[in-house]
């Protein structure tokens, strides 16, 4: 997969996830207590979450009340109401910084620049499902032990809600997509020998010198030119002798003299 490739999957991949913190975040279902008396008509379900509460009837009535004060939440609710608004802060920034570091933009000139922002974006990206990841598993766990505790009342027991396996989904999702772009590492500067080894000296040319040409005069010989050789043939040929002359047939074109 290219380097623009790995970038756009890694950005939708963390867009996805920061879509599933926010249903986290607003969804009031992190823990579900389903309560059914001696009859069916006084069954009802309570919804906690991290900004308001919902009881259903079992007629299907549905009534919520926002939760006004933050110290009327358990421990685990009042961290979880911090930690995720905090990774949603830092995976939208960090999903912001993608853009401006991608090959596709021109925000920056320098290719390494641009993979270095990029790499930055996905640590973010990482550092908010970390975020995510922390709340969601403390309140299942909270949810969990006074679950199985003897002494809690049976009216009081509390389940896990949707807000919980959404969250886990989530956290997995902007891991995905935060290691995916933590992948795009900048170019490397080229290697020359094998690895390992230290590359080979490099010795200089030396310098050329240029030769200039002139014009050289030198003083004419008194001495008499006397050739070597014969241009003679050393083989006698003799004559030629003259071809016969054919005489002219019918088919020809020339004429009888």
């Amino acid at each position: 997969m290219g380097r623009i490739g790995k970038e756009t999957a890694g950005q939708v991949i963390s867009f996805i996830g920061l879509v599933g913190v926010s249903v986290c975040c607003g969804v009031p279902m992190w823990r579900v207590t389903s309560f059914i008396g001696a009859n069916i008509v006084t069954g009802q379900t309570i919804w906690d979450g991290l900004w308001m509460n919902c009881v259903q009837q079992s007629t299907g009535q549905m009534q919520c009340k926002l939760n006004e004060s933050v110290m009327r939440l358990t421990r685990d609710l009042q961290a979880a109401r911090a930690l995720v608004i905090i990774s949603l802060v830092f995976g939208f920034i960090g999903f912001m910084v993608t853009f401006i570091g991608a090959k596709c933009t021109s925000c920056l000139k320098r290719d390494s620049s641009k993979a270095k922002v990029v790499i930055l974006g996905g640590c973010l990206v990482i550092f908010a499902a970390i975020l995510v990841l922390i709340p969601v598993c403390w309140s299942a766990t909270i949810t969990i032990t006074d679950f199985q505790n003897p002494l809690t009342v049976n009216t009081q027991r509390r389940e896990i809600g949707a807000s919980i396996y959404i969250g886990w989904a989530s956290a997995a999702i902007l891991l995905v997509g935060g290691i995916t772009l933590t992948t795009s590492c900048p170019p490397q500067k080229p290697m020359y020998g094998y690895p390992g080894y230290a590359p080979a000296p490099m010795y200089p040319y030396p310098a050329q010198t240029v030769n200039t040409y002139g014009p050289v005069y030198a003083p004419a010989s008194s001495r008499a030119y006397t050739p070597s050789g014969s241009y003679g043939p050393t083989k006698p040929y003799a004559a030629p002798t003259r071809a016969p002359t054919r005489a002219p047939s019918a088919y020809s074109g020339v004429p009888y003299l």
